[in-house]
C-alpha cells in the first residue's frame, strides 16, 4: 500500500545517471587526443552542464517531496477529523447504553418493590 519507494527509485536514477555522466565524460576527456587547453575548457563547459542538470534534478526532487509533504499534511488532517467523528458517535453510544441501563435498573428495582409491597399486603 505504500507507494514512497517511486521517490527513492527516481532519486537514485538521476543520481545514478549524474554519476555515469561525470564517469564518461571524464574518460571522454582523458582519452580524447587534444591539448591542454581544450581539455579544460571542455571540462569547463561539462561541469556548467552537468551543473545545470544538477540544480534541476535538485529542483524536481523538492517538488516531488513538496508534494509528497502536502498530501500527507491532508491525509492527516482528513484522519484526524474522521477519529475525531467516530470518537463523538462512540461516547453518544456509550451515553444512551448508560441511559437504557439507568431506566432498567430502575425499573427492575420498580417491580421489586411492588412485588414486596404485594407480599406484605397478602401477609
Amino acid at each position: 500500500m505504500n507507494n514512497n519507494t517511486g521517490g527513492s527509485e527516481i532519486g537514485a536514477f538521476f543520481a545514478g545517471f549524474l554519476v555515469g555522466g561525470l564517469v564518461g565524460a571524464a574518460v571522454a576527456l582523458i582519452l580524447a587526443p587534444q591539448s591542454g587547453a581544450e581539455t579544460r575548457e571542455q571540462i569547463q563547459q561539462k561541469s556548467i552542464e552537468l551543473r545545470g542538470k544538477a540544480e534541476d534534478t535538485l529542483a524536481e526532487a523538492r517538488a516531488k517531496a513538496e508534494a509528497v509533504a502536502a498530501d500527507i499534511k491532508r491525509r492527516a488532517v482528513e484522519l484526524q477529523v474522521q477519529s475525531k467523528t467516530i470518537l463523538e458517535e462512540g461516547q453518544k453510544q456509550v451515553a444512551k447504553a448508560v441511559e437504557e441501563t439507568k431506566k432498567a435498573a430502575a425499573a427492575a428495582v420498580g417491580k421489586e418493590a411492588k412485588a414486596e409491597v404485594a407480599e406484605a399486603e397478602a401477609a
